[in-house]
């Protein structure tokens, strides 16, 4: 463990050794990433957490869902495609039906039809991190990043291939500013609403940071597990990951 000499104020002939903490595996950057933890939980309390929970308390419950059903919707084609990299055409058209019926039945995916009788379709969340972590490419170095929250480098390249999906394939309004930045802080508060009580957790355990990166890495493994078929699959909504604000 790297060591370091101070010399005591009073006796420069006596030294302390002090040992430097070493980062987790697979976390180098930790002693950047706790920092910046610490500044989002420091503007999660101040401004996040109250605007949040008055979000959730000023709108119903209905007009919250119908609002997070419809980005929910806007995502099928980013999991379609995903799918269909895997080479899981049976889940692709799954996708496909979910996201035929809510944008007609459901009304613009306002109303997540697709679940309920007959269609049952549930929701299965797709990326291509996802497809990254399907063939092997390993997590790389954990990160803790205003607005993302944890992520690694893997995820963080995933994320921005699909953000670009929409946007260079259909066009506007999904590459304009007026859609976007509407979309990214109503679905940020909308999830700091939704899962206050996960995120109170980490923050009450002895180590939050630790918990919070602990939690994510766990939940990203889970999902790949299951798409390589290591686990029973069963639809993961990775809603329930913490991704802070």
């Amino acid at each position: 463990m790297p060591q370091e000499i101070d010399p005591l104020p009073g006796d420069q002939s006596d030294i302390v050794v002090k040992a430097r903490p070493r980062s987790a595996p697979g976390d180098p950057l930790q002693a950047v990433n706790v920092q910046t933890y610490a500044a989002t939980q420091a503007v999660d309390k101040a401004v996040v957490a109250p605007v949040a929970l008055t979000y959730q308390k000023v709108l119903p419950d209905p007009l919250r869902a119908g609002i997070r059903n419809f980005f929910n919707n806007l995502s099928e084609p980013v999991s379609f495609l995903n799918f269909m990299l895997q080479i899981k055409p049976g889940r692709a058209a799954e996708t496909v039906a979910r996201f035929a019926v809510n944008t007609t039945v459901g009304v613009g995916g306002v109303i997540d039809v697709a679940r309920r009788k007959p269609f049952r379709l549930p929701r299965r969340p797709n990326g291509f991190a996802n497809t990254l972590g399907f063939y092997g490419v390993k997590p790389g170095p954990f990160l803790f990043l205003p607005l993302i929250g944890p992520t690694t480098v893997r995820d963080l390249v995933g994320l921005s291939i699909d953000r670009m999906v929409l946007p260079s394939t259909i066009g506007a309004p999904f590459n304009q500013p007026t859609y976007t930045a509407p979309a990214t802080i109503v679905g940020s508060l909308d999830y700091r609403a939704e899962f206050d009580t996960q995120l109170q957790a980490f923050k009450d355990s002895p180590d939050p940071y630790a918990a919070s990166r602990a939690h994510y890495l766990a939940g990203r493994q889970a999902e790949i597990d299951a798409l390589r078929g290591r686990v029973p699959s069963q639809p993961i909504d990775r809603r329930t990951l913490p991704v802070l604000p």
